[in-house]
């Protein structure tokens, strides 16, 4: 917590669970609880968990400039994105590699709010915007609670009308508990869940209601870490972890393309112009791995780091593993050879606490459709 800078006003309500707040991005996070993280993750899959992922940083555009800025510096035509809608879009250097993920939300005919992890986004935003007809301004007052699970829009149902017809990737300005809300149909496990936008003086009273009235539901707390069980089967990646920042090739600086990352959806069709774009493009069919999906013959989950070996050699490793009490699946996202992210591949894990047989799978795992994301009513 030493170089802890971010402040959550939930601080207090994590120790009672029992969290110790690790640091991450700056900020004091809940990355456990005291207890069972696998009932956590059950919650999420079959009723709802309310999460604290208010670490994420907030930055407000304000001004005729801001989808100037916007456009240039993430890879996603913002031009077709109105007041009141989102999108998921990545942020590349000058060599074509990402460099943070992003989700961009129009709040106005002028005004944006871009949502973003411990990646460079805001130093991206600040550099681009210098000079320009545009407002920048970082939020750390802003706190985000996310409500996530099958059960969560029954919940909402009850206080905000109107919560069924909104849309995946569509946001509203509305009221919860008579506070000022900005609740957005977003999230990070998969599931049918809602990001609640929410200032830090209602913060704490909007966290004890949902907690408190929605035990009957089986809506439970969740620590930041369930969302890695959660990410795996739903093929979401978490920067640095899954990137070469963590895991450098040995004479190349750290970055990876789109290509490799399996990003390159997050490029609008016909999109030029934005920030290693050229790059981007000249670097398709030059993978040096791809990110991929595992399912491994164990009873447990593998560890972050377990080298992935097929016909005696190295071919990869895990970046993020997990285990599902609820379809007793031990499966991970690992970084492998381009030859053996193929759908079938047998492999074998060799790690600390594992050493078994393993076969390479399509991501995600769960809801490879992704139906429960974007469902209705």
């Amino acid at each position: 917590m030493a170089l802890s800078w971010r402040f959550s006003v939930l601080a207090d309500r994590h120790r009672a669970l029992g969290s110790k707040l690790e640091d991450w991005s700056g900020m004091g996070t809940a990355w456990t609880y005291d207890k069972d993280m696998s009932e956590e993750h059950v919650a999420v899959r079959t009723k709802a968990g309310i999460m604290d992922v208010s670490g994420l940083k907030k930055v407000h555009l304000v001004g005729p400039h801001a989808i100037a800025v916007l456009d240039y510096i993430t890879t996603r035509d913002l031009t077709k994105i109105y007041p009141g809608r989102s999108v998921y879009a990545t942020m590349l250097n000058e060599r074509g590699h990402f460099t943070d993920d992003c989700i961009v939300y129009r709040t106005g005919p002028n005004s944006w709010m871009l949502v973003h992890g411990s990646g460079s986004g805001h130093e991206e935003v600040v550099r681009q915007a210098a000079g320009r007809n545009c407002a920048v301004l970082f939020d750390d007052d802003l706190h985000d609670l996310s409500l996530q699970g099958p059960l969560a829009v029954d919940y909402l149902a009850k206080y905000v009308p109107g919560i069924r017809d909104l849309k995946y990737f569509h946001h509203m300005q509305t009221t919860l508990f008579g506070a000022p809300v900005m609740i957005s149909r977003t999230g990070y496990t998969g599931e049918r869940g809602y990001e609640l936008f929410v200032r830090g003086q209602d913060a704490v009273m909007v966290w004890d209601r949902i907690v408190e009235e929605g035990k009957e539901m089986g809506i439970i707390p969740c620590c930041f870490s369930v969302l890695d069980m959660l990410r795996v089967e739903s093929y979401l990646l978490f920067y640095p972890y899954d990137n070469s920042q963590m895991y450098p090739f040995a004479d190349q600086p750290p970055g990876d393309s789109l290509w490799e990352l399996g990003l390159d959806f997050t490029v609008s069709p016909g999109k030029t112009g934005f920030r290693g774009a050229e790059e981007h493009a000249r670097l398709k069919g030059k993978e040096r791995f791809r990110i991929f999906g595992m399912l491994i013959d164990a009873d447990g989950p593998a560890d972050l780091g377990d080298e992935v070996f097929a016909d005696g050699k190295k071919v990869g490793v895990i970046t993020c593993p997990s285990y599902s009490s609820l379809t007793k699946k031990s499966m991970a996202i690992a970084r492998l050879d381009v030859d053996k992210a193929v759908h079938g591949t047998k492999l074998e894990v060799r790690g600390k606490t594992v050493k078994a047989s393993a076969t390479a799978h399509t991501l995600p795992f769960d809801d490879p459709e992704k139906k429960k994301r974007i469902a209705v009513g």
